[in-house]
């Protein structure tokens, strides 16, 4: 386990769990270190399997003819009490791949009919907010269609479906929450010309 020494679960919560490590210091002492994760056993945890499987997935879709417009959701989230712009995204089930996840969690979320594209090496799962929990996701790229609703979404869920242009992008990085993940690949979106999923075959 290199520097972690040991890892002791605090809590038995279905989506998120705290744990306790013991770790080791460059100077040699040790210490306890606490951190979140997705998974409910402390031996599957990144930090003793080394192993990164993602756990959530988030979905890049397109949307509309010319391809100049993204889907995003506005989703009010309760660990800062308001509503934040966001990609669909949703946890991967286990045994399930990622693509087929962002397809079921895009229509559940959206409405939308997503069809992804072959993003190789783009897809890889990358850490969220690597200082607190071993949270991973990886992305799927792809193009929707159809018309946005919300008959799929769970009764815990506040979300509303944003189809955005490139103007509204700018808006809401300017002027609202945004999920860091999200703000990144908005910024992408602005700067990019013509179809916006043209660097993952460039």
């Amino acid at each position: 386990m290199d520097r972690i020494r040991s890892a002791k679960k605090q809590t038995n919560n279905r989506f998120l769990n705290m744990y306790e490590l013991e770790v080791a210091h460059r100077d040699g002492k040790v210490s306890p270190y606490y951190m979140a994760s997705r998974v409910e056993d402390p031996q599957k945890i990144k930090a003793v399997t080394k192993v990164n499987t993602p756990n959530g997935v988030i979905m890049y879709g397109v949307y509309g003819e010319k391809k100049d417009k993204v889907v995003l959701v506005r989703q009010y989230r309760y660990p800062i009490g308001g509503y934040v712009y966001e990609f669909p995204a949703g946890l991967v089930e286990e045994n399930e791949e990622l693509i087929d996840a962002g397809v079921r969690e895009m229509f559940e979320e959206t409405g939308l009919t997503f069809t992804p594209v072959d993003a190789g090496c783009y897809m890889k799962p990358f850490f969220t907010t690597v200082g607190m929990t071993d949270e991973s996701c990886g992305t799927v790229f792809g193009y929707c269609s159809g018309e946005p609703n919300s008959l799929h979404q769970e009764a815990s869920e506040d979300i509303q479906v944003v189809i955005a242009d490139r103007d509204e992008c700018r808006r809401i990085l300017k002027e609202e929450n945004v999920a860091i993940m999200c703000a990144y690949m908005l910024m992408h979106f602005i700067a990019s010309e013509g179809d916006p999923l043209a660097f993952i075959n460039a």
